[in-house]
């Protein structure tokens, strides 16, 4: 088996993509063949994030999808990217993770946000407001991690004593401050704030206290990787993605396009502003840019963690560029540490 040649530990974030021509089975099938790579390869954790109402991602239901790739693989750490608390009830979302972690003990992560994870009229119908603002979010994971603790008041039985390890997501300064005060382990969403990602992990360092969850902080960014063998079949892969958020931008959501239907051709002033604001956080490229780029981050913040999500049409394509990430000689650093 091979693995990532250095210390950094990378990780995978999947949003089983529904692409253009093909379907939600397609979608969550590639999900657990690239979790099967993913495993093979040394990555640290597979996380699959909730998201209702999308054409273009398939894994909404979240704890069904975490326990089938738990199931088909042996070492990983699979988990949530994360699960939106206010649409849930907090003694079931205990219920489910509970019941994850009985059955595959030491592997399961449970990532919190508190998104609704689609349109407005969508989570409505997974949770109405009032149930989802009844109580702050604050509130609601503070009682969403008691159902963990032996001897709770509220039972839910599965949880009780099968605590997985706890996630808090987030991409602004609220979540950063929220993670230090409690203890918590914190991922950054860098790949939808990537200009936010330095400010708020300083900050989580910062305000962290020790807790019955963490004794010291533990941080991952996650950031949106294409990498190809070379440079130009990088920035053509890469045309698929620009080609959805353009149309998102100017019309309304696609199905991401395969790259040999885009044509790049004839961009206006305004579209070129949209891709240079969206795509600032993207690293794409051969093995030698992206190895530079991600480190440039692994030095600016002193993570030791990155989870990599890569929106790339082919499935083949997605598998080769995880495989090229799998070698890159990364490096930890101290430097924002201390």
């Amino acid at each position: 088996m091979s693995s990532p040649q250095s210390e950094i530990a990378l990780s995978v974030l999947d949003t089983s993509p529904i692409v253009a021509g093909a379907n939600a089975r397609t979608a969550l099938l590639n999900t657990l063949d690239l979790a099967g790579l993913a495993e093979s390869l040394g990555f640290a954790r597979y996380w699959v994030p909730e998201h209702h109402g999308m054409r273009g991602v398939a894994c909404s239901a979240t704890s069904v999808v975490i326990d089938r790739i738990a199931s088909v693989t042996a070492r990983i750490r699979v988990g949530s990217g994360g699960v939106l608390l206010p649409n849930h009830s907090p003694i079931v979302l205990a219920e489910q993770f509970g019941t994850l972690e009985i059955f595959h003990p030491g592997r399961i992560d449970l990532g919190v946000g508190r998104a609704l994870g689609g349109k407005q009229e969508v989570a409505e119908l997974v949770r109405s407001k009032s149930e989802r603002t009844r109580r702050s979010f604050e509130e609601q994971l503070d009682e969403l991690l008691s159902y963990f603790r032996l001897g709770d008041a509220a039972h839910a039985v599965p949880a009780a004593g099968n605590q997985p390890s706890i996630w808090m997501l987030g991409s602004t300064e609220y979540s950063a401050k929220l993670a230090g005060a409690m203890g918590l382990a914190y991922a950054f969403a860098g790949h939808l704030n990537p200009t936010g990602v330095e400010g708020a992990i300083r900050t989580y360092r910062q305000v962290f206290k020790e807790s019955a969850h963490d004794s010291l902080p533990r941080a991952i960014v996650s950031i949106p990787v294409i990498a190809a063998e070379s440079d130009d079949r990088a920035d053509w892969l890469a045309s698929s993605i620009k080609a959805k958020v353009l149309a998102r931008h100017r019309r309304g959501p696609i199905l991401l396009p395969a790259p040999e239907d885009v044509s790049m051709r004839g961009f206006s002033e305004a579209d070129e502003v949209v891709l240079n604001e969206k795509f600032s956080g993207y690293v794409i490229g051969s093995s030698a840019r992206v190895a530079g780029e991600m480190q440039r981050l692994i030095d600016a913040t002193g993570i030791d963690e990155l989870m990599i999500t890569t929106p790339i049409y082919d499935h083949a394509d997605r598998r080769k560029s995880y495989e090229i990430c799998a070698q890159l000689p990364l490096r930890m650093t101290d430097t924002a540490r201390n």
